[in-house]
């Protein structure tokens, strides 16, 4: 697993270390739900996350890291989450979202 992140918008990574300030495209860029539908998060080419819930858009927004198959979440409030991808599935939370069909 790699020590850095895919990409980010400049700022300082979990660990402190500074990051590309130019987006990398990555395979787990895009739109994941719960099986649901009611929590949609976007995971955005410039290291931005939107999610929603239910019918409230933007419940939750701020910037995450990936490193290898494991997500790190900062939100602008300052609450710090993380979860896993597993064959295809990402695992955050508690929850279990599935990439949504382009």
């Amino acid at each position: 697993m790699e020590d850095t992140a895919l990409h980010l918008d400049g700022s300082a990574g979990p660990g402190g270390k500074a990051q590309s300030t130019s987006p990398v495209e990555h395979p787990y860029a895009g739109m994941w739900v719960t099986a649901d539908g009611y929590i949609r998060h976007a995971l955005l080419a410039n290291g931005r996350y939107d999610e929603a819930r239910g019918r409230r858009r933007s419940a939750y927004r701020g910037r995450y890291w990936i490193v290898g198959d494991h997500i790190e979440y900062l939100d602008d409030t300052g609450f710090t989450a993380d979860g896993d991808f597993r064959d295809g599935v990402l695992y955050h939370a508690g929850m279990v979202l599935y990439r949504e069909a382009s």
